[in-house]
């Protein structure tokens, strides 16, 4: 079998979203996998949906996910240009357009608007689609060369027979056979001469040695008109595999609208570009086990494309959470500090040990903006109840808190050694002489110095960072709380 070579071929028309990201991912595995290339190739054609600045994300997108590419615009393996516009300005496309015509495969179309606009349609798949009526085949070759010569509008449409079947195979989907009669004769080349996208994309990947085809099972309607092309040329049909498709957690298609449908805003939400390709790479396919952390370079290893599933694969921003959180946990603390820090500093004025702080987050948070929410009472303790004194594990009242922390209060003012060890070895001699266990001190300590039930760090660590003074401070506050809430009870 010849080398395997795969493409990816967005259009310049956007942000790129999860399904986009997807087929790249998955078309870059494949090629690995079989020590094959990945090409990227810039289909522009469509000038109406072209957007500035769209092609750099592409770029960008695929660079940050680490799909190096071994071909394309900036990397000329041989079979270039790799950006669609330019391959046009050779004539490629019209070249091949007209040997389809000459095998009586394709045919010259100069049926205006008005007569396009009065012929029958069909539902295809909820949409209204134009069934054209072969009428320009009719047109004998003197007729098609006057209208040629004289100027007249056309396009060059596929020639599809009326009786039989079109058959093509799908790695995931098996031999889908096709009714003649139920394919329209698609446009290969509009009237403005550029190519349709079906058209490009087939000769662009045969003249490209292309050998595996993957994209989204929604152009499975459309695979036979591709199948017919490869046939009316007699070249080898590619490798077809049809992806399954992604949906929302309601089970509808993911829209540009929902805030975790593109990279750049997944990103933007505060998830690592490692997790996000890891989680996508589960969306549709899985391992032979039930493992679900894999590096790029583990993927490349494990993918086999055989594994994917026919089924829609859920996107679930809770468990990219999840996912997201576990690479957290086991990034190098440099570079997780490095990754924090903007959003410590966000949340933090005083003059705090930020390092400290974030090892008390980093094994808490699932994303970097949940930093906020676990860090506020450093700032500033929040308005509590002191109902929150009373704990039953920890057998806490607020009037046994009240009795602690004024036990309390004048040990911890002779302390000068505010570290987390001595801190702790403090509190733990208290527990022992008054023969309690542990969170019958620590919860009121740590409730009085966060004014929180849930807190990154214990109430010694949370202490060594705020220091002695506003340590001490908060205790005295939670005391007169308290006190404050015992007299309004008489």
């Amino acid at each position: 079998m010849s080398k395997v070579r795969t493409r990816y071929a967005p259009s310049p028309t956007g942000k790129m979203h999860v399904g986009n990201l997807r087929s790249a991912l998955y078309e870059f595995l494949i090629a690995k996998h079989a020590g094959g290339d990945f090409m990227l190739r810039i289909e522009d054609t469509d000038q109406e949906r072209f957007v500035e600045g769209a092609t750099d994300i592409i770029y960008r997108t695929l660079d940050s996910a680490g799909l190096k590419h071994d071909e394309g615009p900036d990397k000329d393996g041989g079979f270039g240009p790799y950006i669609q516009s330019e391959r046009m300005k050779s004539g490629i496309y019209m070249e091949y357009a007209k040997k389809l015509v000459e095998r009586g495969e394709a045919y010259y179309c100069f049926c205006d608007k008005e007569r396009l606009d009065s012929l029958k349609t069909e539902i295809v798949e909820g949409k209204e689609i134009m069934m054209y009526d072969k009428h320009c085949l009719s047109l004998s070759k003197e007729e098609v060369e006057a209208k040629l010569a004289s100027g007249v509008p056309f396009v060059i449409r596929q020639n599809i027979p009326n009786e039989g079947t079109t058959t093509f195979h799908d790695e995931l989907y098996g031999d889908i056979s096709v009714e003649n009669a139920e394919l329209d004769d698609m446009v290969l080349i509009k009237s403005d001469g550029y190519p349709t996208y079906n058209f490009a994309n087939v000769v662009d990947d045969h003249t490209m040695n292309i050998t595996h085809v993957v994209r989204g099972n929604e152009y499975l309607s459309s695979a036979p008109k591709y199948q017919r092309l490869y046939d009316a040329f007699g070249w080898e049909s590619p490798v077809y595999i049809h992806l399954p498709l992604i949906t929302d957690e309601n089970h509808k298609k993911l829209s540009k609208r929902s805030g975790h449908a593109s990279f750049e805003d997944l990103i933007a939400q505060g998830f690592l570009t490692e997790a996000v390709v890891n989680y996508i790479a589960l969306l549709g396919w899985s391992p032979e086990d039930n493992r679900e952390i894999f590096t790029l370079d583990e993927l490349i290893e494990e993918f086999d494309y055989h594994r994917i599933s026919k089924s829609p694969a859920v996107f679930d921003i809770v468990k990219l959470k999840w996912m997201n959180g576990e690479y957290l946990k086991a990034m190098d603390f440099d570079k997780f500090y490095e990754m924090a820090r903007p959003y410590l500093q966000e949340g933090i004025t005083k003059d705090y040990n930020l390092e400290k702080i974030a090892a008390m987050v980093k094994t808490r948070i699932e994303i970097f903006p949940d930093i906020a929410d676990h860090i506020d009472f450093f700032e500033r303790v929040p308005e509590y109840d002191i109902s929150m004194y009373a704990h039953k594990k920890m057998k806490t009242t607020p009037e046994t808190s009240l009795e602690v922390l004024r036990e309390l209060l004048p040990i911890l003012e002779g302390q000068d050694d505010y570290s987390n060890d001595a801190l702790y070895e403090t509190l733990s001699k208290y527990v022992t002489d008054k023969g309690c266990k542990n969170g019958y001190v620590m919860w009121p300590v740590r409730t009085a110095v966060s004014g929180k039930q849930m807190t990154p760090g214990g109430a010694t660590e949370i202490m060594e960072v705020l220091g002695k003074e506003e340590s001490l401070a908060r205790l005295r506050a939670a005391i007169a709380k308290l006190e404050a809430g015992q007299e309004s009870s008489l």
